[in-house]
C-alpha cells in the first residue's frame, strides 16, 4: 500500500518542486514505472542520501508514492501525478501550464 499522505495536488507546489533539477531528473526517471532508490542513485549518479532527500520532497509535494517492500523502498508517480499527464504523452497539465518532460534535455 502506497504510503503518501497528501491527496490534494497544488500546482505550485508541484512547481517548486519540479523546478529543481535533480528532482525533475527523477520524476522523468519514474515515467517509465516504478524504481527503487538504488537505481535511481545509479541512474542519476547520486548519493543516496542526496536522491533521499530529493525524494523526500517530491514526497511531500504529492508527486511520487512509495512502497516498503521488506527493507526496500520502491518510488512510483503518484495517482494524481499520473491523472494530470495527457495520455499517450510525457506532457504534465497543470491547469496553469504544462511540462512537456520529453522535451528537456538531460542534466
Amino acid at each position: 500500500m502506497p504510503r503518501s499522505r497528501r491527496v490534494h495536488f497544488d500546482c505550485l507546489t508541484a512547481m517548486r518542486a519540479l523546478g529543481e533539477p535533480t528532482r525533475f531528473a527523477l520524476v522523468r526517471s519514474l515515467l517509465g514505472g516504478p524504481r527503487c532508490v538504488n537505481d535511481l542513485c545509479e541512474e542519476l549518479s547520486a548519493t543516496p542520501y542526496n536522491a533521499s532527500k530529493h525524494l523526500r520532497v517530491l514526497r511531500e509535494a504529492g508527486l511520487i508514492e512509495v512502497e516498503k517492500h521488506s527493507q526496500q523502498r520502491v518510488y512510483s508517480l503518484a495517482e494524481a501525478f499520473r491523472a494530470r499527464m495527457k495520455p499517450g504523452t510525457q506532457t504534465l497539465d497543470l491547469g496553469c501550464c504544462q511540462f512537456h518532460l520529453d522535451q528537456f534535455e538531460e542534466a
